[in-house]
């Protein structure tokens, strides 16, 4: 985790990652920014905080519960409003960020 003035590659972070992983890289006040690798795909669930999602590399699926899905490519971003059943997932090696408060459980509630 980067609580200090110094500058990080979040690309380099992550670069030798090919199984899942998910952390904190900065805490920012009473948020946090998380990067993480997924391929393939993580339960569904909800979260009492808004999430925002940043692709960096790979591509991003994101499905709510409403069936709606999202894409999201690298730059692109999202954000799952509080209380709304979503899960992520991929077709191949992708890294993401996520913006969300420091106390969010990135397990969620509502497991499916």
């Amino acid at each position: 985790m980067n609580n200090t003035m110094e500058k990080l590659n979040l690309i380099n972070l992550v670069s030798n990652t090919t199984e899942y992983t998910n952390f904190v890289v900065s805490d920012i006040n009473d948020h946090v920014l998380r990067i993480a690798v997924i391929d393939g795909e993580f339960h569904w669930h909800e979260h009492d905080t808004d999430e925002l999602f940043m692709v960096l590399d790979g591509e991003l699926i994101i499905d709510l519960a409403n069936d709606k899905t999202i894409k999201l490519l690298p730059g692109e971003i999202f954000m799952v409003p509080s209380h709304t059943q979503h899960r992520t997932r991929s077709n191949g090696r992708t890294v993401n960020l996520c913006f969300e408060k420091k106390d969010n459980d990135i397990n969620g509630n509502g497991n499916s």
